[in-house]
């Protein structure tokens, strides 16, 4: 939608509108970060920070505030804007804007409320203005979904869930799009006769029917061993290490892939010496270790943060990671050797937003969904 300067209009597209524009296509989300991850790899993009990769900014709140207004910290407790820009044929600059609070579930809302703002490149007018949690589920499991395309053995047929949440249903909903030959599912919930386990199990018997064998089961060793493909997407809390989920290296099947967005603990004899460390964007994981306090993975408990400190304290070397964007464009073999257990890390990133968020923005102008909003016919300040 273009305006016609000086006035400005912009589209709403709200929860709905979102669906209708096509926000549920993994297929072609996937698609859209595929190239997004090229593109990134010719440098044809931004985000915030002075090294133009960092995740975003985050405002937290105190354990303590004189102010009796002033919200205090708490359980996933943050507001976070995460700025960038994507080249190429999306050619969109945007932001996301969340505020997250564990607290939510007991109003009925999800634990973090996300909208997506799309702007002019040049003018930085906005062109749209919409609902986010979907598209950040989407794009969140469409990155697990690309690496799943290149590492998981062809014929993958089990996967394991330990964190069986929304960000396992995407990655789930990833996994079947490029492997749709599984067949088996193993969930790890909070505890064996954990509810979100349950629920999790009746949504994949309803939404996939080609499943032969759905399990509940009550540790991260029964949830792994035997699988080609592993999320683990936990909401665990940071700063205590010990606590987060801990895999052992023998549990894994040769040729694995191990999906982490969230916290997950390995071995370092096993991530130094004998793992396939992949990062979805190097720089970004650089980026954190630059703006967090080391040891930085206490903060953030993605496995390539650890790979960075242990980098820091000359345990492991940069050449022991390899990015995602280097593999695509082969720079990289999609292979180091026969049978290799990788370890994919996914940071999440603005650009994704960006990316998915211009699709859905440009089908959803082509069928005419969402509002239009006007920002003024006339600016009163010039």
């Amino acid at each position: 939608m273009m305006s016609s300067y000086p006035e400005i209009d912009f589209l709403y597209l709200n929860e709905e509108d979102m669906v209708k524009a096509g926000v549920k296509d993994m297929d072609g989300c996937i698609k859209a970060i595929e190239e997004m991850f090229r593109l990134m790899k010719m440098g044809d993009y931004r985000m915030g920070g002075a090294n133009g990769n960092s995740h975003g900014v985050m405002m937290v709140f105190p354990e303590e505030s004189p102010f009796p207004n002033m919200p205090t910290d708490g359980p996933d407790r943050r507001f976070m804007a995460m700025p960038a820009y994507l080249g190429g044929s999306f050619d969109m600059a945007g932001m996301k804007w969340y505020g997250s609070n564990a607290e939510n579930r007991k109003k009925g809302l999800p634990r973090s409320i996300l909208t997506l703002i799309l702007n002019d490149k040049d003018t930085g007018a906005p062109l749209a203005y919409m609902s986010a949690n979907i598209l950040s589920a989407y794009r969140t499991g469409a990155v697990p979904g690309v690496g799943f395309k290149y590492f998981a053995r062809e014929d993958a047929d089990t996967v394991g869930i330990i964190g069986p949440g929304v960000m396992s249903k995407t990655a789930f909903a990833a996994a079947m799009a490029v492997r749709p030959g599984i067949k088996t599912v193993k969930i790890k919930g909070s505890s064996p006769k954990s509810k979100s386990a349950a629920q999790f199990a009746k949504y994949l018997k309803s939404k996939y029917p080609t499943l032969k064998d759905i399990q509940i089961v009550g540790t991260e060793e029964e949830a792994v061993r035997d699988c080609d493909i592993i999320s683990i997407a936990t909401s665990s809390p940071t700063g205590n290490i010990s606590q987060y989920p801990y895999i052992k290296e023998e549990w894994l099947k040769p040729g694995a892939v191990v999906s982490c967005p969230a916290s997950a603990r390995f071995d370092d004899d096993f991530l130094i010496h004998r793992a396939r460390n992949v990062a979805d964007n190097i720089m970004l994981y650089e980026a954190w270790a630059d703006e967090m306090p080391y040891p930085a993975y206490e903060s953030i408990p993605i496995p390539a943060v650890h790979c960075m400190d242990l980098i820091h304290d000359g345990k492991m070397t940069e050449d022991q990671i390899d990015d995602l964007g280097d593999i695509l464009i082969g720079k990289v073999p999609v292979h180091r050797k026969k049978d290799e257990i990788i370890i994919y890390s996914v940071g999440g990133m603005p650009v994704e937003d960006v990316a998915w968020g211009t699709v859905c923005y440009r089908n959803a102008l082509k069928k005419g969904i969402g509002t239009k909003l006007n920002l003024w016919d006339k600016p009163q300040l010039v």
